[in-house]
This record gives C-alpha cells, sequence and structure tokens, in this order.
C-alpha cells in the first residue's frame, strides 16, 4: 500500500464527518478531514493594518499561525473569551490557520439525508445544511469563507 493510498483511504473515512463548533447558540460545521487541532485560547500578537477579525499570529511549536475571530468574521458582536473558547487550527492549501470560536462541541458523522442545500439567500460561504436530531448545523465552505483574507493572513 502507497503512501497516497494510506491518505486516500484515511480522508475517504473522514468525508462524512464534521467537527462542530458553537458561535451565539448556533451550530457550525467543517470537515473534520480539515482540521488538525483544537487549542485552548492563548497569547495572540497582533498584527498591523489587517482585518478587525484578524486577531494576529500564534507560534505553535516553532510554526507561525494567523489566528481569525469566526465570531468577528461573521459580523456578530465580540465578547470576552473564557474557558470555552478555543482556537481550531485547520489545514487550507497546506496553510495553518487558527479559528477562534466560542466553543467546540463535538465530532458527527453525518449521512448524506442528513445533508440539504443551504437557502438560496444565505451566505455563500454555506455549503450545506444538516439536520442533526435536535439541531441544525451550517456547514461552512472554507474554501469560500477565507477567499478575501487569504492573501491578508499569508505569514
Amino acid at each position: 500500500m502507497t503512501k497516497n493510498t494510506v491518505e486516500t483511504d484515511k480522508l475517504d473515512t473522514l468525508n462524512d464527518r464534521y467537527l462542530l463548533f458553537n458561535i451565539e447558540n448556533t451550530y457550525y460545521g467543517l470537515p473534520l478531514a480539515m482540521a488538525l487541532e483544537i487549542l485552548t485560547i492563548q497569547s495572540i500578537t497582533k498584527l498591523p493594518c489587517v482585518a478587525p477579525y484578524i486577531k494576529g499570529i500564534i507560534n505553535l511549536r516553532g510554526k507561525v499561525i494567523p489566528v481569525l475571530d469566526v465570531r468577528a468574521k461573521l459580523g456578530i458582536p465580540e465578547r470576552k473569551y473564557d474557558d470555552k473558547t478555543c482556537i481550531i487550527v485547520i489545514d487550507l492549501h497546506e496553510m495553518h490557520i487558527g479559528l477562534i470560536v466560542d466553543m467546540v462541541s463535538e465530532v458527527l458523522t453525518v449521512s448524506s439525508d442528513q445533508v440539504i442545500p443551504p437557502p438560496k439567500n444565505s451566505a455563500s460561504f454555506i455549503s450545506s445544511v444538516s439536520q442533526l436530531e435536535d439541531k441544525l448545523v451550517l456547514n461552512l465552505d472554507c474554501e469560500l469563507f477565507f477567499q478575501n483574507d487569504l492573501d491578508q493572513i499569508i505569514v
């Protein structure tokens, strides 16, 4: 079995799995395959001349990672970070990006019959909506979510 086959098999098993996080009582999901790790909130070095939701950079084991506040990016008023606030480190085009979220909820397998297209008037970065027992989850298309930010956050 080649390295590429192992990586493809790993991605196939993660294909229908999502990491759920919470912002202002709304659940959002992102593909679990994109999530590298979850960190407690930590000291962030501010960067000058960037969008207000780009909070700065952190050093993660010698690698500098830009950090964005998802709440602020969505236009939701910021709030003080607490012990549930965390940073989800994702991999987007081999670039690591930290996402500050109110709280990580859980990892779920979402079957295709639980996924519906988003409403026509929803934000372009909502790829789909999942109906999961007692909650609706807005699934993010991280590529579209960061489309206008990549040039600002490349470090």
